[in-house]
C-alpha cells in the first residue's frame, strides 16, 4: 500500500478541501431566509428609485414603469349640513277614545269602522225616553207659566194687582225655563258625538248593550293632522332647537318630507338618556299613524366647506390621511396629506385643514398608496 504522502499534489489539495468542508458547520435555513429577505428589500428600494428616475428622464418609457390606476374628484367648496339622525314613528295628534257621558241602554248605533265623521256628528244614541217625556211635560207647563206671567205683567204695568203676584208668576216661569234647559242638557248627554273630524278606527258598542261613563266605545283618528315623534341623545340637548330643518324619510314607502322641528322636550329620560323631538307633518295621503319614520335634524349648516367622502380618510399611525394626485413634471404622482376632520355626517367628512380648493382627491385606488407613487388617471 502506498503512503498518503506519495499521493500527487493535486489530489492532496482536493483532499484537504474536503476535510475542511466537512469540519465547518452548514448555515441554518432561517439565517439564509433572513439574508435573502434583506437582499430582496434592498433590491426593491433600488428598483423603485430607478423606476421613478426612468419615468422622469425618459417619459416615453413611462408605460413600462408600474403605475397605479386611480379616479379623482376636484375639491370645491359647498354647503355642508351638520345633523343628527334618529328613528321614530308617526303619531296622530287627534287620536281619541270616546265614551258615553250618561249610563243607559244603547238604542241606536250610527257609525261604522272606516267611516268618516265630522265634529259634533252623533255616533250612537242611549235610551232617553224618560228625559224626552219630562221635556214634553215641562214644555206644556212652561206655556201656562208664560201666559200667567204675561197677564200679571200687564196688570202690574197698569198698577192693578199686587207686586207679589207679579213676582211669583215671573219666578215660576224662569224656574221652569231653567229646568227645561237642564233636561235638554241631560238629553244631549245621551248622544255620543264625535269631538273631531276624522275616521272611525274602532267601534266597541252594540245595540242593546248597557254603557257607563268612562268606558271607551269609539276611537276616532284624524289622519290629516299627524306628527313625527322620536328620541334624541341627550348630547344634543343644547344644539337642537324649535324651528330647525328636518328631513323626515319613510323607508318602507321610499318617500321623504321636508319640515321643521315643532317641539323639543326639556326632560331627559332617566332610562334612555334621551329627550323627545316632534315634527308637525303636512297632510298626505300615504301617511298613517305608527308608520316608521327616520328624522334627520339639521342643527347647523356651514355655507362654505371642504368635504370629502368619508371612506377616503385613512387613519394611519394616529393621523388622518387623504391622498391627492399632483403633477410632477410630466408625471402624475400621489401626495400624502395630513388633514384635520371637523365632523362626519352621513357619507362625507368636513375638512378643517390639510386640503385646499382645487386639490384632486383620490377616491378610487387610494388603498396602499405611497407618497410619490406614479399614478395613472
Amino acid at each position: 500500500m502506498k503512503s498518503l504522502f506519495n499521493i500527487p499534489t493535486a489530489g492532496a489539495v482536493i483532499l484537504v478541501a474536503l476535510l475542511a468542508s466537512c469540519s465547518s458547520k452548514p448555515e441554518s435555513k432561517t439565517a439564509q431566509l433572513e439574508t435573502l429577505k434583506k437582499e430582496q428589500a434592498e433590491l426593491a428600494k433600488k428598483i423603485d428609485i430607478l423606476e421613478k428616475e426612468v419615468g422622469k428622464e425618459h417619459p416615453e418609457a413611462v408605460t413600462k414603469v408600474k403605475m397605479k390606476e386611480i379616479n379623482v374628484t376636484t375639491l370645491t367648496p359647498r354647503s355642508f349640513d351638520h345633523f343628527v339622525q334618529t328613528q321614530g314613528s308617526i303619531v296622530s295628534i287627534d287620536n281619541i277614545q270616546m265614551g258615553a257621558k250618561a249610563a243607559g241602554v244603547v238604542t241606536q248605533v250610527f257609525a261604522r269602522e272606516g267611516e268618516a265623521v265630522t265634529k259634533g256628528q252623533i255616533m250612537a244614541q242611549i235610551d232617553n225616553s224618560l228625559i224626552a217625556r219630562g221635556i214634553d211635560e215641562l214644555k206644556a207647563n212652561l206655556e201656562l207659566a208664560n201666559t200667567v206671567y204675561d197677564r200679571q205683567k200687564n196688570l202690574w204695568d197698569q198698577k192693578i194687582g199686587t207686586e207679589i203676584q207679579y213676582l211669583q208668576a215671573k219666578n215660576n216661569k224662569e224656574s221652569m225655563e231653567r229646568r227645561l234647559a237642564t233636561l235638554h242638557e241631560q238629553n244631549e248627554m245621551t248622544k255620543i258625538k264625535s269631538p273631531i273630524n276624522g275616521t272611525v278606527e274602532a267601534v266597541n258598542i252594540k245595540l242593546g248593550e248597557n254603557v257607563a261613563p268612562g268606558v271607551p266605545v269609539f276611537r276616532v283618528i284624524n289622519t290629516s293632522d299627524l306628527k313625527a315623534s322620536a328620541k334624541v341623545s341627550e348630547s344634543y340637548i343644547t344644539t337642537i332647537h324649535q324651528g330647525d330643518k328636518v328631513t323626515v324619510s319613510f323607508p318602507d314607502m321610499g318617500k321623504s318630507i321636508d319640515a321643521r322641528v315643532t317641539f323639543v322636550g326639556r326632560n331627559i329620560d332617566a332610562l334612555t338618556r334621551s329627550f323627545p323631538v316632534e315634527v308637525k307633518l303636512p297632510s298626505s295621503s300615504f301617511l298613517r299613524p305608527n308608520m316608521t319614520a327616520v328624522l334627520r335634524v339639521i342643527f347647523h349648516t356651514e355655507p362654505v366647506a371642504l368635504c370629502v367622502p368619508v371612506n377616503v380618510v385613512q387613519d394611519i399611525n394616529g393621523q388622518k390621511i387623504v391622498y391627492t394626485a399632483e403633477s410632477d413634471g410630466k408625471n402624475l404622482v400621489a401626495r400624502r396629506k395630513v388633514v384635520e376632520v371637523v365632523g362626519v355626517y352621513g357619507n362625507f367628512a368636513e375638512i378643517k385643514s390639510g386640503l385646499k380648493t382645487g386639490d384632486k382627491v383620490i377616491t378610487v385606488g387610494y388603498q396602499g398608496l405611497n407618497d410619490g407613487e406614479l399614478l395613472k388617471n
